[in-house]
């Protein structure tokens, strides 16, 4: 089945998050932001969608890449799809990013999903029908009611237990925070959660991002006294050579890579390092679907689990069809956020999670996402 249109929307719809200057998300008042809908065509009329940011879908990137490696091929030929838009990368002068290829690969599966009448994840190869979650909670902030103190987590991480998280991981207080960095607040954030939910439920700590070894190692033994179950990119990932370092250093686990480019290919190199214990893909992380399973059979060849950076559809049917992935993350959870709440352009959200902690895969065909396109079309920008 042929592809014969690429096509891009790009609307309005209304957030309740905002950015720190970092780049961090955090509550904020209610909004309009842009927001872009990537469609593939096939001949017969289906359609396969996936969304993104409008830098990763605009014009250029489209007209002068993605359309012109779809179209008139097979949909059904996702690898090599792939492959021929991967090549492009060097020639387009670093502009067709992972993130670009990312959304085209999730259009990709999406269609081929619709076309074969199959959920996605059982097209990929099901493991699990339903995935265990661990709570991921949001960068400290200075907001009263928030996450500005560690009693704020503890309390916030009682009630994800009884919500039904299995598992919490917190994100601690990043610049622009006025005192952040600091690993004493750091650790006494982790030590009120861990007193609040007791000592069976895992935790895990993904900190700030630029510490010095000597910080990072003071960090990493102090997470070992709180039975912590893995912690994560608290250095530079650029020194490989530092997180194998601490990965000689620590008993408590090291994740990693999250944020470096390279697809599965460097994090080959930090398996061959041994720079982590637990390896790290994500559909966005490493350009899509297609590279996050090669990353995940990467590790399950070395008797490694592959966690996945991410919510949504599309990672969570990686964290589906991988025996080495032991939870899909859900969040960024915030206390003062409904993160159940459906956004305006979808039906229903991605990944509703009953109350014993475990999100099921959607049946219908296509990746999951249930899209709301009578909104998307009412609210185009023109």
């Amino acid at each position: 089945m042929k592809i014969v249109d690429v096509q891009v929307r790009t609307f309005w719809h209304t957030t309740h998050l905002e950015k720190d200057t970092d780049g961090h998300d955090h509550p904020g008042p209610a909004r309009q932001v842009r927001k872009s809908l990537l469609t593939l065509v096939a001949e017969n009329g289906v359609e396969g969608h996936a969304f993104a940011s409008p830098e990763q879908v605009r014009p250029h990137l489209v007209d002068s890449y993605v359309r012109p490696v779809l179209f008139k091929q097979d949909a059904f030929a996702r690898e090599r799809l792939w492959q021929d838009l991967a090549h492009w990368q060097r020639g387009s002068g670093g502009q067709l990013s992972d993130r670009t290829l990312g959304v085209v690969d999730v259009a990709l599966w999406d269609l081929c999903g619709k076309l074969a009448g199959l959920p996605s994840y059982k097209l990929a190869g099901s493991y699990r029908d339903k995935v265990p979650t661990y709570g991921s909670i949001m960068c400290g902030d200075e907001i009263e009611g928030g996450l500005a103190k560690p009693d704020d987590y503890g309390r916030f991480a009682e009630w994800l237990v009884k919500r039904g998280y299995q598992a919490i991981k917190l994100h601690t207080w990043m610049p622009p925070v006025s005192w952040s960095p600091n690993i004493e607040m750091d650790l006494k954030a982790c030590a009120a959660v861990r007193e609040a939910v007791g000592p069976s439920v895992p935790l895990m700590l993904d900190a700030y991002h630029w510490y010095s070894r000597e910080e990072a190692y003071a960090l990493g033994k102090g997470l070992e006294a709180l039975n912590f179950t893995w912690i994560e990119e608290v250095m530079d990932e650029q020194s490989m050579s530092s997180y194998a370092w601490l990965a000689a250093e620590l008993k408590i686990p090291v994740i990693g890579p999250e944020s470096m480019g390279g697809k599965y290919k460097h994090r080959a190199e930090w398996v061959k390092a041994g720079a982590c214990d637990i390896l790290r893909t994500g559909v966005e992380d490493v350009g899509g679907i297609t590279p996050a399973l090669k990353t995940m059979h990467l590790a399950e060849s070395f008797g490694m689990n592959c966690e996945v950076h991410g919510h949504g559809a599309e990672n969570l049917l990686i964290s589906a069809v991988s025996k080495n992935c032991r939870w899909y993350e859900r969040g960024l959870l915030h206390p003062m956020l409904d993160y159940d709440a459906c956004p305006d352009y979808l039906n229903a959200i991605d990944d509703p999670m009953d109350s014993e902690g475990y999100v099921s895969l959607s049946q219908q065909p296509g990746i999951g996402v249930d899209i709301n396109l009578d909104y998307i079309n009412s609210n185009l920008v023109v």
